[in-house]
């Protein structure tokens, strides 16, 4: 328990306990566009697609930004950068997120973005893939800060929408240059920053650290997101408080779990924890996002695609034994069209919650091992 003397912002960073009631988070400014709720989806390659950004703002994230999109003038017309292109229904702000290592093609990237229906220009300098870093893109950015100024003055002055920057805490342990980065960015122009709480040595190992975010918040007047391992409603407040941000931005903790921004949104507007969803509305929202996915994409790709979200989204539901997600996973990926993935999937969901029902009306009744309709599920698994 908290010291009943204790400020709310220590006994938040220590416990994650709302001491004193909701804690009040204003929305976020970038440039004209305000930010509401101050909860971010962070740019994800072969996530944040269209369909995945879409949902994401249905389910309460203030801002969504697409995956990355390479900078490389070759690469512009592949079907994958086209699908990158398509904005066409989808709320504004859309916040486009360009990679690659020079300023000029940077500047160029960032114009045909615009010109594609982007309202807001994220430049990676954060992602720690050895892909990317080998060409000197991405994280690898961080260790030349010249090329940085150079990369962050040429993308301001080449579009009239706000740039934003995401970053980490340096390349390695011994290397945090992030404040450097950051004060060169505001000199820049830059309208708003978001950091990772890792080095590039850590990819995505050990845990983000937030002392160095909190420091550079401490010396910029533009906003700043911090990032990292924010997986729950109250990790959120302790990062909050911890580094007193702007807006909070969710990565990986959102694939499968979308409706995590309505939570953390929620809890920090009350104190109080959303109920989670059930599994009829979770099934409603993955059927919902497969429709999606096979509109966007089109078959066999839309149906590929899809296997990952299957998967996560089966992942940490609490009325998933290990034995419903091996059989869940082993179901799913034999189907080959739209149609046989869309039936699997809901049937079962449907044998799941059937079963769930029937351990609430029963209690001790019902196993966990095995779907109520294995006979059905197995039919439908032979025709797919």
């Amino acid at each position: 328990m908290a010291d009943p003397g204790m400020d709310r912002f220590t006994a938040l960073a220590m416990t994650g306990s709302l001491l004193g009631g909701p804690l009040t988070m204003p929305a976020m400014r970038i440039g004209p566009y305000l930010i509401d709720p101050p909860v971010v989806l962070a740019p994800m390659a072969g996530v944040t697609d269209k369909p995945f950004r879409m949902l994401c703002k249905r389910l309460g994230a203030g801002l969504c930004v697409s995956e990355m999109t390479s900078a490389d003038p070759r690469l512009r017309q592949t079907r994958k950068s086209r699908h990158r292109l398509d904005h066409a229904g989808e709320p504004d702000p859309v916040s486009v997120q360009i990679a690659g290592a020079d300023p000029v093609q940077l500047a160029e990237a960032a114009r045909c973005n615009v010109g594609h229906g982007a309202r807001i220009i994220d430049i990676n300098m954060g992602c720690p893939a050895k892909k990317v870093c080998a060409a000197w893109a991405g994280s690898a950015l961080m260790r030349d800060e010249g090329l940085v100024g150079r990369i962050l003055t040429a993308v301001v002055r080449a579009v009239d929408v706000p740039v934003t920057l995401k970053i980490r805490t340096g390349w390695a342990a011994g290397q945090r240059n992030a404040p450097i980065i950051a004060g060169i960015a505001e000199a820049s122009g830059i309208a708003a920053l978001a950091i990772h709480g890792r080095s590039r040595e850590q990819m995505y190992t050990g845990e983000a650290e937030y002392d160095t975010i909190a420091e550079i918040k401490s010396r910029l007047s533009i906003p700043v997101m911090a990032n990292g391992d924010i997986d729950s409603p109250e990790k959120a407040a302790q990062v909050l408080a911890r580094t007193g941000c702007d807006a909070l931005m969710i990565g990986r903790a959102a694939q499968g779990r979308p409706w995590l921004f309505r939570e953390i949104s929620h809890y920090l507007a009350t104190g109080e924890r959303l109920p989670p969803p059930t599994l009829v509305e979770v099934r409603d929202i993955l059927l919902g996002h497969l429709r999606a996915l096979y509109e966007f994409y089109g078959e066999p790709a839309g149906v590929r695609i899809a296997r990952k979200h299957l998967g996560w989204y089966a992942k940490d539901h609490p009325d998933y034994s290990e034995q419903h997600r091996t059989d869940f996973r082993a179901v799913i990926n034999r189907a080959e069209t739209a149609e046989a993935q869309f039936d699997l999937t809901r049937a079962q969901f449907d044998a799941l919650i059937e079963q769930v029902d029937r351990r609430a009306e029963h209690p001790g009744e019902a196993g966990t091992g095995q779907w109520p309709n294995a006979d059905t599920v197995r039919k439908l698994s032979a025709a797919a």
